[in-house]
């Protein structure tokens, strides 16, 4: 019976979010406060409900009940626990069920903390939501159902693809979708305003919170997920340009252009028209990043589905969502009036050079991520787009928008000093100057582009501790001010300074790795020793294991440097045989942010194991640059300014309003 329950809280969640599509406009078009009000319980009711069909799912899984489809094709008995209840979004039917019930969250969230939205606003915005779930909610009840039952129920499952059987899989897709789906607020809040006409600053500082929220959670969940591939796969990288990775990357590039385009309108009454669009295109590319990974048009570790009629399916969500959205924002816009004036050389200038490059960017993944699939389409032709072609465009454009970074906080509003702020950037640029003079110097003037980039990561760390130096008075003013100073900035600012130095730790992670990693490869017996950047990795012996569901061949290593003996990594191959597959468990020994990294290869007949052994300098500062990123938007969203109501308009403005 849990499977049924499930199914028809899944069918009444579907209803509700039907009537919430609905009542709420003709609330809104009548003036009846009790029909607009509709929204707000069926969108507590309506999670409710799919809460409890995703409980089930989970349910189902952790008592193994094999006679539904889903637990026999994606479980087994002997699975560690945290894996069969991470199982339940680790195939096509679990996730999506995941997807909806997060869309769901969001609206139950915006109907009980968005008391203080005008109620044709919320009913307006709660009804898109409802929109897009009756939607999902049909598309899996149709093409996707999770609780479909065997007719002859089997002993024993098939288990869980082997590569998601991991602690990361506890964590990526649920932080991924919740980034995904809550871009979906920032769509709806678009569709809402564009439907009644009306958008102004304190539409962005509703929609800012809620920006900011999926921004946070798209953030870390790319971060675990590139964490998760350079770990579990074996190969020793943390990003190939899988075109599933990029469908990731372009909400994310897009999201953070609205973040930044929010503020300018929040500020200055400026780029609505542009902030609109913005909030269309983010949670469509995320609509666009469902489409690629569930449609089977491309091949994927992180693919799902195969089945054409989902795809299909998708496709036709896709074109109303996309295409309806788009109509709308092309038959309102122009009524829109576009608000406050600046001049170029401004904050909001610095901005709109932000956003600029952010899309630009955006726009290049996107076409080299569907490009070959046109192609295909239209010629037969297969080709792939790969590294070389991202490099070459994606980073050119990141170039300026990195010297661009520290500027922007140091110029004023409307019309600001680009002199100045240069001059304000001193004792950053000396920095960057000298990290680049002593990275030469210290590789001998080898990879040139290395130090440079290094430089400019070092000029964006120091432009972020320059603004915080600014507005406290540091070094101008005695050390205790300063400090009441800092302690009395908004967290806000606090928030954007750790963001902007994320990304240059993010930088330089990247640079090290990529420039000066070192590389073994070769065959091993026992006794052999490699060695590798001063490390002396000697295989002690190679032994097996058995696990839960696993058997497992582990090697045993011991690292020496100078004679020294350091530390043992015990990197590992498992068998799972219900899957009939193999996975690499990959030995990681850290050296602060830098890593000695093993994984194994297949064995030879003589008894050789064949070994893969990667040092690589700085490698963590690529997920902490994300991480301090993250922690910056949390600081920003604590800001007691997004909770006490928007920006009121001066008195002379107010009374020119007036007078037109």
């Amino acid at each position: 019976m849990i499977a049924e329950s499930g199914h028809y809280a899944l069918v009444l969640a579907l209803a509700l979010a039907l009537i919430q599509s609905t009542v709420p406009i003709l609330g809104v078009r009548w003036r009846d406060p009790a029909l607009m009000n509709v929204s707000r319980s069926t969108a507590l009711a309506q999670f409710m409900f799919v809460a409890v069909s995703f409980v089930a799912l989970v349910m189902l899984y952790v008592t193994s009940d094999f006679s539904v489809v889903n637990v026999y094709e994606n479980s087994h008995s002997s699975k560690p626990l945290l894996y069969k209840i991470t199982g339940v979004w680790g195939n096509h039917e679990g996730s999506m069920l995941l997807w909806v019930s997060i869309l769901a969250l969001f609206g139950g969230l915006v109907a009980a903390f968005g008391n203080n939205l005008p109620l044709s606003l919320r009913a307006y915005v709660l009804a898109v939501q409802g929109w897009i779930a009756s939607a999902f909610y049909l598309f899996i009840l149709i093409t996707s159902n999770p609780f479909l039952r065997i007719a002859s129920p089997p002993i024993e499952g098939r288990d869980l693809n082997p590569v998601l059987q991991d602690i990361g899989l506890a964590v990526h897709p649920p932080m991924l979708y919740l980034g995904y789906v809550g871009f979906s607020i920032s769509f709806s809040f678009a569709v809402a305003a564009l439907l009644e006409g009306r958008i102004d600053a304190a539409w962005a500082r509703w929609v800012r919170p809620w920006t900011l929220v999926a921004w946070i959670f798209l953030t870390l969940g790319i971060a675990m997920g590139s964490y998760w591939a350079y770990y579990e796969l074996g190969w020793g990288g943390w990003w190939f340009w899988d075109p599933v990775e990029n469908a990731s990357l372009m909400p994310w590039l897009a999201g953070t252009a609205l973040l930044h385009s929010a503020v300018v309108m929040e500020k200055r009454n400026a780029l609505k028209v542009w902030t609109i669009l913005l909030s269309i295109l983010t949670f469509s590319l995320s609509l666009l990043g469902a489409f690629l990974v569930r449609s089977g048009v491309l091949t994927s570790v992180h693919a799902f589905a195969t089945d054409p009629t989902r795809g299909v399916f998708i496709l036709l969500i896709l074109c109303i969502f996309i295409g309806g959205s788009l109509s709308l924002y092309a038959f309102r816009a122009s009524a829109l009036k576009q608000g406050g004036l600046f001049a170029p050389i401004s904050r909001e200038g610095a901005l709109v050079l932000n956003n600029l490059f952010l899309t630009a960017a955006c726009a290049t993944v996107l076409i080299g991520t569907l490009y070959p699939l046109a192609l295909e389409v239209l010629t037969g032709d297969k080709i792939s787009v790969g590294a070389p072609f991202f490099n070459l465009t994606f980073g050119p454009l990141f170039l300026p928008l990195m010297i661009a970074v520290p500027f922007g906080p140091l110029l004023a509003w409307k019309r600001g000093d680009l002199l100045g702020a240069a001059q304000r950037l001193t004792a950053a640029g000396i920095a960057a100057l000298l990290a680049v003079a002593m990275l030469w110097a210290w590789t001998r003037g080898g990879n040139a582009f290395a130090p440079l980039a290094i430089g400019l990561a070092v000029f964006v760390i120091g432009g972020a501790l320059t603004d915080l130096a600014e507005r406290t008075g540091l070094f101008r003013v005695p050390f205790t001010t300063a400090a009441r100073r800092a302690r009395g900035l908004p967290r806000a600012t606090w928030g954007s300074a750790f963001a902007h130095a994320g990304v240059g730790v993010a930088l330089i992670g990247i640079v090290c790795e990529t420039t000066w990693n070192s590389e073994y490869i070769g065959s091993m017996r026992p006794d052999d020793v490699a060695k590798i950047a001063g490390y002396e990795l000697k295989l002690e012996d190679v032994t097996q294991r058995k696990g839960p569901n696993f058997s497992e061949m582990l090697a045993q290593f011991t690292v020496s440097r100078d004679g020294q003996r350091l530390s043992e990594m015990t990197p590992s191959k498992r068998n799972f045989a219900a899957r009939a597959s193999s996975t690499t468990e990959a030995a990681l020994l850290t050296n602060g942010a830098s890593q000695l990294y093993i994984s194994l290869g297949e064995t030879a007949a003589d008894g050789a194991i064949a070994v893969r052994i990667y040092y690589k300098p700085m490698v963590l500062l690529i997920w902490w640059g994300p991480i301090l990123m993250a922690f910056g938007g949390v600081l920003s969203l604590s800001d007691r300014r997004l909770r006490v109501g928007a920006p009121k308009p001066a008195k002379a403005a107010r009374g020119l309003q007036a007078a037109e």
